[in-house]
Order: C-alpha cells, then sequence, then structure tokens
C-alpha cells in the first residue's frame, strides 16, 4: 500500500512539475482562449448560454485577427495603412463570387482569396518603400475607396443592394453556414485566430520582428546594419493584407451577406482605434481593445439611453478613449493593467509587512 501511495504522489509531482512548465510557455494562454471559447459555443448548443452571447463574439474575434496584423504593420513595422476594409470587402464578395457565381468549391475560392490577398500585399508593400507615414496612409485609403466604389457600381457584386449566398457555404463537409442559432463556422473562426495569435507572436519573438522594429525606429540604421527594407516592409504587408482578406471571408462565409456600406473608412479607422487602445506591441492588448471598440457598444452602451438615443455616439466614446490612451498612456490599455498590478502588489507588500511589524514588532 505505501508503495502504491508513494508511486501516485511521484506521478502527480512530475503531473504538477510538467503542467507548470507548459503553463509558462507563451502559446499556453491562446490555447486556453481558445479552449475557453470552443467550449462557449459547445455549451451554448445546450440553450445554456444565451444565443446573442455568441453572434457578438464571432464579429469581434474576425476583427481582432485583421487587428493582429494591423499590430503587426504598425507597432514592428512602424507602417500606417487605411485600406483594411477595403481589403475585408473584397475578401467576402471574392469567396462571394467564385463560390456563388462562378461555382468554384468553397476550398479552391478561399485559396484564391489567399492567392489575391498575397499579390495585394506585395503591391501594397512596393508602394510603402516610395512614399511614408501619411501618405502612404492617403496611397491606402484611395485604395480602399477605389474597391467600396467597386462594390457599389458592379453588377458582379449586386452594386448597392449588396450580395448573398442562398444556400451558404460548406467547407470540407463540417464547417457550413447555415440558419441555424449557433453557426458551426464560429469553430472556423477559432480555428483561424489561434492559428493567427501563434503565428503573430512568434514573429514578434523572432528576428524578424526585431528587424522591423529596427526599421521602425531608424530606416538609415536598419539599412547600415544590413537589414533589407524591402524584405520586412513586404512581409508586413503581406501578413497584414492576408488576414484583413482571410477575416472578410471568413465574414461573408458566417453572414452570407456583404453590403458596400459595411467596407467604409469608419472600419479602417476602428481598427485603428483597437489597436491604439489595446497596444500597438501586444496581442492580448489588442484582444482588449478589439472588444471595447466591437464589443463594448453591445454589451454596455446600448445600454445606456444616451447611446440609444444618437447610434453613432459610440464613435466619440472610441476617440475620447484614443485621445486619452495617446496622451497619457502610449503602451495602451494593457500598459495600464500592467501598471496597476504593480501597484497593487507593491500595497499589498506595504500591507504585509505592516501587518508583521504590528503583529510582530520591528526588527532591530
Amino acid at each position: 500500500m505505501n508503495m502504491i501511495n508513494k508511486k501516485s504522489q511521484h506521478a502527480y509531482s512530475r503531473f504538477v512539475a510538467y503542467f507548470k512548465k507548459t503553463a509558462k510557455h507563451p502559446f499556453f494562454p491562446i490555447l486556453v482562449l481558445g479552449v475557453f471559447l470552443i467550449l462557449l459555443q459547445v455549451i451554448g448548443s445546450t440553450g445554456v448560454i444565451r444565443p446573442s452571447l455568441l453572434n457578438f463574439i464571432s464579429p469581434v474575434l474576425i476583427r481582432f485577427m485583421v487587428a493582429l496584423g494591423f499590430m503587426l504593420l504598425l507597432g514592428y513595422a512602424g507602417l500606417a495603412s487605411l485600406g483594411t476594409a477595403g481589403f475585408m470587402g473584397l475578401g467576402s464578395y471574392l469567396i462571394g463570387y467564385l463560390f456563388q457565381t462562378a461555382g468554384m468549391p468553397a476550398e479552391v475560392a478561399f485559396l484564391i482569396g489567399i492567392a489575391v490577398a498575397l499579390f495585394l500585399g506585395v503591391l501594397v508593400g512596393f508602394i510603402s518603400l516610395r512614399v511614408e507615414g501619411m501618405y502612404l496612409a492617403i496611397v491606402t485609403l484611395g485604395l480602399s475607396e477605389i474597391l467600396k466604389n467597386f462594390f457599389v457600381n458592379s453588377p458582379l457584386t449586386g452594386g448597392s443592394n449588396g450580395m448573398r449566398l442562398f444556400e451558404g457555404i460548406k467547407f470540407i463537409g463540417i464547417f457550413s453556414s447555415t440558419s441555424s442559432i449557433y453557426n458551426p463556422i464560429y469553430y472556423l473562426i477559432v480555428i483561424f485566430m489561434i492559428v493567427s495569435m501563434v503565428w503573430i507572436l512568434n514573429i514578434i519573438n523572432s528576428p524578424t520582428g526585431r528587424a522591423m522594429l529596427s526599421i521602425k525606429n531608424s530606416t538609415s540604421a536598419a539599412q547600415a546594419m544590413g537589414i533589407s527594407i524591402l524584405k520586412y516592409r513586404l512581409t508586413a504587408f503581406l501578413i497584414a493584407t492576408l488576414f484583413a482578406v482571410t477575416a472578410g471571408m471568413l465574414q461573408m462565409v458566417r453572414t452570407t451577406t456583404s453590403y458596400p456600406n459595411s467596407w467604409g473608412i469608419d472600419l479602417s479607422l476602428n481598427v485603428l482605434a483597437a489597436v491604439v487602445i489595446g497596444g500597438t506591441k501586444n496581442i492580448w492588448g489588442v484582444l482588449i481593445g478589439t472588444f471595447i471598440v466591437f464589443g463594448l457598444k453591445d454589451i454596455v452602451l446600448s445600454r445606456i439611453p444616451f447611446f440609444q438615443t444618437y447610434n453613432n455616439a459610440h464613435l466619440m466614446f472610441s476617440g475620447i478613449l484614443i485621445i486619452l490612451v495617446v496622451m497619457f498612456y502610449p503602451g495602451g490599455v494593457v500598459k495600464l493593467f500592467g501598471d496597476l498590478i504593480n501597484i497593487s502588489k507593491k500595497i499589498a507588500t506595504k500591507l504585509n509587512t505592516s501587518w508583521k511589524e504590528y503583529r510582530y514588532g520591528k526588527e532591530a
């Protein structure tokens, strides 16, 4: 009996040691987040969780993917782009046209969408070698407006009436966009989001991320160290555009509808706001910022009479947050949370010290 107890204790100790080691891995929180989001859908399918909650989470996760790519572009490569909405709209219309009108399988349409995203990324990446700063933002904004005008006026996209997929889309025979409350596409969105987080985290912790930061801080110094401006700017735009187009395709697959007005400058600015508010160099900060910008309206602001009367007043709220963050916390909300945690630790340490001095007296 003692031998069995010793073996079980040894196995338990090994399990605890392995768990502690695994929990320190940077991918562990991402895995926990993915499991939590999947469990929400599984539990929600039993009727325990309200459908409105899951309907609120899905579009926020899609926009979080876009914000991750924008974080790499802005926070690490130092490049500003306002073409995000146009790229998302292109992805949504592209997969809709290829699947419904051209009759291609959804998987083939998705791969073509990715190829188009890579082409756009290379195109805008080369443009970034000629113009920088606000001029690059203006160029990408112009490209986005060209795409939006094409969506409005082209018969391929349904014009101002938009496009609708009447039969939905099925991927690999598993994920399908149906009219059911608990859309199976939710699982596909979570999978893409987790892969995007792991990919971005790998990049920012690799020599590629450090090279991008060096280019952002000083282009001439980076070139003097032998860092290729072309290579890393193209990489940043490729990934950012790929995430935006993929997110647009996922949005179309989930809702089976796409309207031109959905892909305007306000969406690009909201993605920018999410990254700035959350933190331009932290994926968890971007997640918080995305929920603040795209989720706070549905959870909190929609319950306040003022915001119910003025539907667009939430934009003012986001603008105020951006001003406060830029003025007082350039590192974003995630830095604020970090400072609050450090302050609480210091207060707890002082209280503990005071209690010990009161209980046992001061040391001589």
